[in-house]
């Protein structure tokens, strides 16, 4: 007959070093932290491993904050390992800029100053030809769907042309959008009305 595996007691998932009054009151001081920096997903990691460190069982733990019992389980890894830190919220760096500050700097004087003065005969930006300067410039590839977020994180944003006519007279494109459109946006109403 197989031998059936004994049930810990709350809180012994933690090792016994984790568990001190000077652990706790550690915890307890970060806690306090993060709600005074109001960061809600440390508030929840300090409070569960609390709660279990107290005698609450993982399960209801997870229950009362409204999350899986595995994501306590991972907590309890990260307490266990590394202690608070464990539990701290890291910034995620992600991968390094291919340009420099001075060179992202060089870049924006070249977008405010226009694709003409860049060389390039259209009198607007686009992002492949954004991504093309770069290269020619800097000697960096970017793919043109990431330039127009690097544009963004430079202070830029999508502007798009009005469409008109370049010969058209402008009295006479304000008189047909303020007065001949209504009308016949009217009589298209009436006419569906009336079938």
């Amino acid at each position: 007959m197989a031998e059936r595996k004994r049930r810990s007691k709350a809180g012994e998932a933690i090792p016994a070093d984790r568990r001190r009054p000077e652990d706790i009151a550690d915890l307890e001081g970060f806690l306090a932290d993060a709600k005074r920096r109001k960061r809600h997903d440390e508030v929840k990691r300090f409070t569960a491993i609390l709660a279990y460190i107290g005698g609450e069982r993982a399960a209801l733990v997870a229950q009362r904050l409204k999350i899986e019992r595995s994501v306590i389980n991972k907590w309890m890894r990260w307490y266990a390992t590394a202690g608070v830190e464990g539990l701290l919220t890291k910034s995620r760096s992600g991968a390094p800029s291919k340009l420099t500050d001075a060179q992202r700097g060089e870049l924006t004087a070249a977008v405010k100053s226009g694709p003409n003065a860049a060389g390039y005969e259209s009198g607007m930006w686009t992002a492949p030809m954004v991504a093309d300067l770069i290269e020619k410039r800097f000697g960096v590839t970017y793919h043109h769907d990431y330039v127009a977020r690097l544009l963004h994180k430079l202070g830029f944003s999508v502007q798009r042309p009005r469409k008109r006519l370049a010969r058209a007279d402008a009295e006479l494109q304000r008189q047909w959008v303020e007065e001949r459109l209504p009308a016949i946006k009217k009589k298209s109403t009436r006419a569906a009305a009336n079938s």
